[in-house]
């Protein structure tokens, strides 16, 4: 054993040095046969020096961290009592209002799951954000370095106070400035993508391949949004280098095969989506699948694939009218109609309230607001969006009309409409509010209520769907407006299916007051209610009066449901067909395809680990 002061050796068996009688503590090898030379006293202690000195420092870092984590177990418990005062003071505010009945309990969770989606999307894009900003700043070429990180500031700073619009704003001045940062492109068009802004997101997404031709989400993105342009060939292009240059990922597989999907080409379809099912049996990817089979007439295949898309995702409604479909084929009517019947249920018959505000516009005695020429250009844009089944596209043009006139009667009630559309039903709530406190306009006001109580429907609060269009039908008192409550109160309870012979009279009652123009719509729910009473031929006859006043995809359905349970299999093959039809060319397999590339983001994260890893 060797000392650790003087180097000295010693017996095994010692406890102190024979030289320097310092304890011996550490063990430098086993005993040999003689002691050796000390050597430069100079050499050996100097090493000795610096080998306390280390142990030293690390006993003080030690000491260091152990002081700094006793201190931040003091914050978060300060933190968490903090937490617990705010909570409680919030839950008494709740109390004392809702004791007040200054607001419902309702009302609350609704505004409170705006704030939060809000807040949480706003935070998600400032971390996305984060990512990109170094790789941001480090692509500037510019000649105004200062400036340009002035901007990039700002940026954040409106991401975190929830103005992403103002956000993107700052962002889009920074790239007129840097026209080769492909990098700000790259998130520019990313987040106008994802905002639904895709004739702008597209312009980004170019920029970025003009600068970085093999960019996998510029290849991918671009390409889609060419294809929702109705420039195919640019999108062929742009999918298959994607699919050349990333033959192993998910999405230019699936994008390929839903624009072959949505061109007729089946067999091709099919081909790309058998790959993109491989990577990543997404239920979007499995649906379109399943709907491809079906068109090439192979049943058994598109139904493994459709029962697998609604396994992953239960409320998938295009999938289980699909299914329906196919079991129709092979003459499972019960099946099918349990199929369609959920359908239903995900998708309740929704009142064409676009055609109800237009009919409003044209009413002499019940004429839409005047807009300035800004809003009505948006309004105007936003319309022709939602003919198109544009959603997103919709809903920006209507927001972008409530900045420019917040109050607009019209502009709330169109915005309501486009965030039913999308299912953002946490703010149709305070929309509706809005136009509902302004009593100028009775039938604007009815619309508004209808669109809200859609959204409680759709959401399974029949029964307070039913209570509001009861007050609405107290407080109203013009027919459209009557037509209109009694319209939703006979399809709440219809598909509550408790008071069918008061559901019964509520649709007659609707039907009697309604104008030549909207008959079909208390038509179809007179139909559905007759179906729901197990009255079949009254059921047909009334949802054929009702599809030949104005045919839809929805009407033609339950036309078809009532013609199979009434043995009509034939005929209802027939008309389900025509509503397949109809679902076919209605831009729900490019939303499909939008829809699961917005979901897609871990696709591209694991793509770059993998490119990370193999550089």
């Amino acid at each position: 054993m060797y000392c650790q002061a003087c180097q000295a050796q010693n017996p095994d068996d010692e406890e102190f040095c024979r030289r320097c009688h310092q304890k011996l503590m550490v063990l430098s090898g086993g005993a040999i046969a003689q002691e050796e030379g000390l050597g430069d006293p100079e050499e050996d202690f100097s090493f000795d020096e610096h080998l306390l000195e280390r142990i030293s420092i690390l006993e003080e870092a030690l000491k260091r961290t152990t002081e700094t984590v006793q201190q931040l177990l003091l914050v978060v418990r300060k933190q968490q009592e903090s937490l617990a005062l705010t909570e409680a003071g919030v839950a008494t505010a709740r109390e004392l209002l809702e004791q007040q009945e200054a607001i419902g309990p309702e009302l609350w969770e609704n505004t409170w799951q705006v704030q939060r989606t809000r807040r949480l999307a706003a935070i998600e894009k400032r971390e996305r954000f984060q990512e990109h900003r170094p790789r941001i700043r480090s692509q500037y070429r510019g000649t105004a370095p200062e400036v340009f990180e002035e901007l990039l500031a700002a940026a954040e700073e409106a991401f975190a106070t929830l103005d992403l619009d103002r956000a993107l704003e700052i962002l889009e001045t920074a790239f007129a400035a840097d026209r080769e940062n492909h990098e700000l492109a790259h998130f520019l068009g990313e987040s106008l993508f994802n905002a639904g802004r895709t004739a702008e997101a597209l312009t980004y997404f170019e920029a970025l391949l003009e600068r970085d031709a093999d960019h996998f989400e510029g290849l991918v993105y671009a390409g889609v949004l060419h294809h929702e342009a109705g420039d195919d060939e640019r999108a062929d292009r742009h999918l298959r280098r994607a699919e050349e240059l990333y033959p192993d990922t998910f999405l230019p597989h699936f994008s390929l095969g839903a624009v072959r999907a949505s061109q007729g080409e089946a067999e091709a379809a099919v081909e790309h989506l058998r790959a993109a099912v491989e990577i990543d049996p997404a239920p979007q990817a499995r649906y379109l699948l399943g709907r491809s089979y079906l068109e090439l007439g192979e049943v058994n295949s598109a139904i493994e694939h459709l029962e697998a898309a609604i396994e992953s995702s239960s409320d998938f409604e295009e999938a289980h009218y699909q299914l329906g479909m196919a079991y129709l084929d092979r003459g499972w009517n019960r099946k099918a109609l349990q199929s369609f019947r959920r359908a239903q249920t995900l998708n309740p018959r929704k009142f064409h309230y676009r055609e109800l505000v237009r009919y409003l516009g044209d009413a002499g005695h019940a004429p839409l607001p005047e807009a300035s020429q800004a809003v009505a250009r948006e309004l105007t844009l936003g319309e022709e969006a939602l003919a198109e089944d544009r959603p997103e596209a919709a809903y920006q043009h209507f927001a972008r009309a409530l900045r420019e006139d917040p109050d607009h009667q019209t502009a709330l009630t169109f915005f309501a409409l486009s965030c039913l559309a999308l299912d953002r039903t946490q703010e149709i709530e305070e929309v509706v509010e809005t136009v509902m406190r302004d009593e100028s306009n009775e039938l604007l006001r009815a619309t508004a209520c209808a669109i809200w109580i859609e959204t409680l429907r759709s959401r399974g609060r029949l029964r307070e769907g039913y209570r509001v269009g009861r007050e609405l039908l107290e407080s109203v008192e013009g027919n459209v407006s009557r037509a209109i409550a009694y319209y939703e109160m006979a399809w709440n309870l219809a598909e509550l299916e408790e008071d069918l012979d008061e559901a019964l009279d509520l649709a007659q009652r609707s039907l009697e007051q309604s104008p030549e123009e909207l008959r079909q719509f208390p038509l179809a729910a007179l139909g559905w209610v007759h179906y729901k009473r197990g009255e079949f031929p009254q059921a047909v006859e009334c949802l054929e009066d009702a599809s030949r006043l104005g045919t839809s995809s929805s009407t033609l359905t339950q036309l078809g449901m009532a013609r199979l349970a009434s043995g009509d299999d034939e005929g209802a093959r027939q008309v389900l067909d025509r509503a397949r039809s109809l679902r076919t060319h209605s831009g729900g397999l490019e939303f499909k395809m939008m829809e699961c590339l917005r979901h897609s983001r871990r696709v591209y994260d694991r793509l770059t680990e993998q490119t990370a890893r193999d550089a």
